[in-house]
């Protein structure tokens, strides 16, 4: 990155309206969310032509997707955020270091990820919660999803490091192009080539892939920092600096993945059509948060560079801004999926009136709190992105280990599915309160 563009980018980021600047990151980091979200919830909707065990294998998968997801947020969102803070303080060098040891940190881990999944996987499927009727579909899905496993977590990591940087436009053109390649070949290899569930994750695979290629390009043009191998510096404080900024990510998605495990195992009782149910519902609600995520991202690089700065006053109206750009558009968003939940849910499966009944209860259930959404994402965001590890890995947490894990286990033997089914906006509930003392205390900190 030439001086020059260090000076603008600086002055971009510490000077310049906060509004319309989270604006112009936001956008593209919401379409990215958007555009993954989307070619996740097309994935399901071409493998519910297979049948409902193999919608339920895509269920099944959810956990494990989530595991490699944390993987690429945890590199990406540690190696950024402290590159962030690094460049506006303006030591470039330890930013460059830190970009080259993040990426080549997170290949080792997603091909570890990779060796260990394919060569144990029947009991990996097993472990994720598929029955007998759904191991098979599941067994063919994984094995694709697996061997990208380490173009994905680069992907992720590559787009936040971009992101981070101000640089969201680029991550979108690489995260895009492989949605599009996605959404392309899922058809193609299930409908045509006939290799069903298999197929539909070679689709994944390969768009894995392409979006790896074009975000490394794109992570070495002039104005962003360049990964190099010969920065590769791997040392004990620089994974602790990871740590400090990755490790909300890595909690929030690493108890994502098992209180997903033990969803699939509790809702496995009622059959594969409850399974795949919780499976749409799971993919329908990711394009929601999708667009409060990419707001949070559009946020994080003006917060990093402005605390980094030590510009309070700025890292306070972009939170704000933030929190009202996301919170606005969810309330009418949570009524008429309330009021349209059956025709939703029917698209996926309309041959199936139990899948329909138990999906759109879930559905119903879950759009009761997604208003909150936005406040829980942007104080976690915060938190993660000015450095405060535990508070923020606390609040990541909260949602699934302190609230929904254990009322899955007290709530189920006494109300059944009904009880898995309120479990979600239940903690959703419990979350919010959690989070207004601990935003409280950081913002009195900033004074």
């Amino acid at each position: 990155m030439s001086a020059e563009h260090q000076d603008e980018k600086y002055l971009k980021m510490t000077t310049g309206p906060v509004g319309p600047l989270i604006t112009g990151l936001a956008i593209p980091s919401a379409i990215i969310m958007l555009i993954t979200a989307v070619y996740n919830t097309v994935d399901t909707y071409f493998v519910s032509f297979l049948g409902t065990s193999a919608t339920a294998a895509t269920g099944i998968a959810f956990p494990l997707m989530t595991v490699i997801q944390a993987v690429g947020f945890f590199f990406g969102h540690g190696s950024g955020n402290y590159i962030a803070r690094e460049l506006g303080s303006r030591n470039h060098k330890n930013a460059a270091r830190m970009a080259a040891t993040g990426f080549f940190s997170a290949f080792i881990a997603g091909a570890a990820i990779a060796v260990l999944g394919v060569l144990f996987l029947d009991p990996l499927v097993r472990l994720l919660g598929a029955t007998d009727t759904i191991l098979p579909f599941a067994r063919d899905y994984l094995r694709f999803i697996l061997i990208g496993a380490p173009f994905m977590i680069c992907s992720l990591m590559q787009n936040n490091l971009l992101r981070y940087q101000g640089s969201s436009f680029y991550g979108m053109i690489g995260m895009v192009g492989g949605a599009l390649v996605n959404t392309g070949l899922d058809p193609l290899f299930i409908f045509v080539f006939h290799w069903g569930t298999a197929g539909a994750s070679l689709a994944t695979m390969l768009s894995q892939f392409i979006s790896f290629t074009v975000l490394f390009i794109c992570s070495n043009r002039t104005d962003n920092v360049r990964i190099r191998f010969r920065y590769f510096s791997p040392s004990l404080a620089t994974y602790r600096e990871i740590m400090r900024g990755g490790l909300p990510s890595l909690a929030r998605q690493g108890i994502t993945s098992v209180s997903g495990v033990f969803m699939n195992h509790f809702a496995a009782v009622y059959g594969d059509a409850a399974i795949a149910a919780i499976s749409i519902v799971q993919r329908v609600f990711m394009m929601a948060a999708s667009l409060v995520v990419g707001i949070g991202q559009g946020f994080q690089p003006v917060c990093g560079f402005n605390y980094g700065a030590k510009l309070f006053p700025r890292v306070k109206d972009g939170f704000r801004f933030s929190l009202i750009a996301m919170t606005v558009p969810l309330l009418p968003l949570g009524v008429l999926g309330f009021v349209f939940a059956p025709q939703i849910i029917a698209l996926f499966r309309p041959d199936d009136p139990l899948l329909i009944e138990i999906g759109t209860k879930a559905f119903r259930c879950q759009c009761l709190t997604v208003p909150l959404i936005g406040w829980i994402t942007i104080n976690n965001m915060l938190m993660q992105t000015i450095g405060k590890a535990l508070k923020a890995s606390f609040l990541a947490i909260a949602r699934q280990g302190l609230f929904l894990l254990p009322l899955l286990f007290l709530l189920t033997p006494f109300l059944g599915l009904t009880g898995i089914l309120i479990i979600p906006p239940v903690a959703d509930i419990c979350t919010f309160i959690v989070s207004i003392p601990l935003s409280i205390s950081v913002f009195r900190e900033m004074r």
